[in-house]
């Protein structure tokens, strides 16, 4: 029994050293960080913008309660911080036919998906174009130093706030969201 203790005693702490090793690599380095962001943002924008296709025209001038953003400028947002945050934070340069300024008061439904579709394609192009030590590199974010790959979390983060307040939106109209149907 002696022995038997000793043996689990042992495997213990060589987990605990192995897990303790990686954990230190996993803060200090992103590893495959960017494929699994990229993957994650794939899977997100996927259905964001098959959401937005399934709206109807009618329906992107409609706000919950008159003083929330209306589906439209929920859209428009999300595209505006998908240039917006590679902009500011990583230095990448926003396409010359994008104007942030007047972003978010576009409303047909056919220029909002196409601006929608552009800022995600924007970033899988310049996020799949960074290198470890790009996405290593400090850079400010909300006043605050950080690597560059916590940029992308932001993005990935406001994102998906957006896409399921859209999901609610969508519901709030009778549109079922195409993965669930």
């Amino acid at each position: 029994m002696n022995d038997i203790k000793k043996i689990f005693t042992g495997i213990l702490i060589l987990a605990a050293t192995l897990s303790g090793g990686n954990l230190a690599t996993a803060q200090s380095e992103p590893g495959d960080f960017k494929e699994a962001f990229l993957g994650q943002f794939t899977y997100t924008t996927n259905r964001l913008v098959s959401l937005a296709e399934a709206m109807p025209a009618d329906s992107y001038t409609w706000s919950p309660d008159g003083e929330a953003m209306p589906v439209a400028q929920v859209y428009m947002h999300i595209a505006r911080y998908n240039f917006l945050y590679p902009q500011s934070s990583l230095g990448i340069e926003v396409p010359e036919d994008i104007d942030l300024d007047d972003m978010e008061e576009l409303a047909d439904k056919e220029v909002v998906i196409e601006h929608l579709k552009q800022s995600v394609e924007h970033i899988k192009e310049h996020i799949g174009a960074m290198t470890a030590s790009e996405l290593q590199a400090e850079t400010e974010l909300y006043g605050r130093t950080v690597p560059g790959w916590q940029v992308l979390f932001q993005l990935q983060t406001h994102m998906s706030e957006h896409t399921g307040q859209s999901i609610a939106y969508a519901r709030m109209n009778e549109i079922t969201p195409p993965w669930s149907r």
